[in-house]
């Protein structure tokens, strides 16, 4: 195992601002580098928005952008109906229309954009892993795979399609008939025409996970300051200063060689206000955290990670007594609240799919996914050069972070690896 080197007084002293899943795994690979690190959240806990209640998969196999005219077509046949998977609000603001007409000019690269993402993913289980073990981290992993499955031979056959995009990308993912698909999850109940299945996919609690790895940071030395608001960041001649709300208290050490964004769904304003455009739009996601209680409860819930592409519903197992459902994508602006049309497609879900789980006790969440409109994260250099940016992952944050933050850290230090 490799070890973090001791820090360097010649090292650089770098914020890294937001304490979600993309910050956190950033601070730790930057203070295993030997970084001066301090981290900024507003919350006074790390992955307290989007990393807190997200579908919990590490999926390599949902990797495929969203770039394509049947999306389009489907986000306009849902316009109007509030349960529906993909659901756009249509009133009409300048930032959600430029970002749909890149969308719609980044359909050309969606294959390419696809094997770039699944890459990505790919590299990132190690990064993830590593990290996990290096600091003890019990993040309720289920190494089982991830089971797709459609109702129908025209779902099925187009999964195959995609799966021919997969593969170019390194992903080995096999076609499995319904008995195969009951002997892999017996819980699954429902009409079943064919599924993939991807065993070296795995899930995980991603705020046990951030909330764990953020300890270790603190054990690195890096200097934690939450219930901090950063407003803005003031460029100087050789260092770059946070802005702080002036309601919380000062902080010891203000001034800094390197900033890193990882800010999601704020990072467009912080870019704007760096000379930096970072398009990210907020596509709020729903999920229910459902408790098994009971024997009948737990035995009746799936232990395998599946996903609905039909429904666009992906599910996780997060230890013995609770199970995570979630899906959904919502083109509503930074609205955050928790419709209770949005939720009860979830919860009739796994009334169909798991009779003989009581959903009595299911806890509704939204987040909001911080989206780039080719469906790619931002890892890059700002005009500036002290400043860096790790944000834009969308759905895939949880999948794609641990890899986004080494290569920001290596960008920030100049350094391929922090071995």
């Amino acid at each position: 195992m490799s070890h973090p080197r001791p820090f360097d007084p010649s090292e650089p002293c770098i914020a890294v601002i937001g304490a979600g899943i993309t910050g956190v795994t950033t601070a730790y690979n930057l203070a295993r580098r030997g970084c001066r690190v301090t981290l900024f959240d507003k919350h006074p806990y790390a992955a307290m928005e989007t990393s807190f209640a997200n579908g919990g998969q590490l999926s390599a196999s949902n990797a495929e952008v969203w770039n394509s005219w049947a999306t389009v077509f489907k986000g306009l046949k849902w316009m109007f109906k509030p349960g529906a998977p993909l659901l756009v609000n249509p009133k009409p603001s300048w930032h959600k229309l430029s970002w749909m007409a890149e969308f719609v000019a980044a359909i050309p690269r969606h294959e390419e954009n696809t094997v770039t993402t699944v890459r990505l993913a790919i590299e990132a289980r190690g990064h993830l892993q590593r990290m996990a073990e290096e600091a003890g981290i019990d993040f309720d992993c289920e190494e089982r795979g991830i089971l797709h499955f459609y109702a129908s031979k025209a779902d099925f056959d187009d999964a195959g399609r995609a799966t021919a995009l997969l593969a170019r990308g390194g992903l080995e993912r096999r076609a499995v008939t319904p008995a195969e698909m009951r002997a892999i999850e017996p819980a699954l109940h429902g009409e079943l025409y064919g599924g993939w299945y991807t065993p070296s996919d795995f899930t995980g609690d991603i705020h046990k996970f951030t909330h764990g790895l953020a300890a270790a940071c603190e054990r690195l030395g890096v200097a934690m300051r939450l219930s901090t608001q950063v407003l803005g960041v003031t460029l100087r001649h050789r260092s770059t200063e946070p802005r702080l709300d002036e309601t919380v208290p000062e902080v010891e050490e203000s001034r800094f060689d390197k900033v890193v964004v990882c800010s999601g769904v704020l990072s467009r304003d912080m870019g704007r206000s760096l000379g930096d455009r970072v398009n990210v739009y907020p596509v709020k996601g729903y999920s229910i955290t459902v408790s098994l209680p009971e024997p009948a409860d737990q035995a009746a819930a799936p232990w395998v990670s599946l996903l609905d592409d039909k429904a666009k519903i992906v599910t996780s197992r997060l230890g013995r007594t609770r199970f995570r459902v979630a899906g959904t994508a919502e083109f509503n602006g930074a609205n955050r609240d928790i419709r209770a049309e949005r939720v009860a497609p979830l919860v009739s879900w796994c009334r169909a799919h798991f009779p003989g789980m009581s959903t009595r006790q299911a806890v509704p969440w939204a987040g909001l996914r911080p989206m780039m409109p080719d469906m790619m994260p931002r890892v890059m250099q700002g005009r500036n050069p002290r400043v860096f940016y790790n944000t834009g992952h969308g759905h895939l944050g949880w999948t794609l972070s641990a890899a986004t933050a080494d290569a920001v850290a290596a960008l920030a230090t100049g350094r391929a690896n922090a071995a």
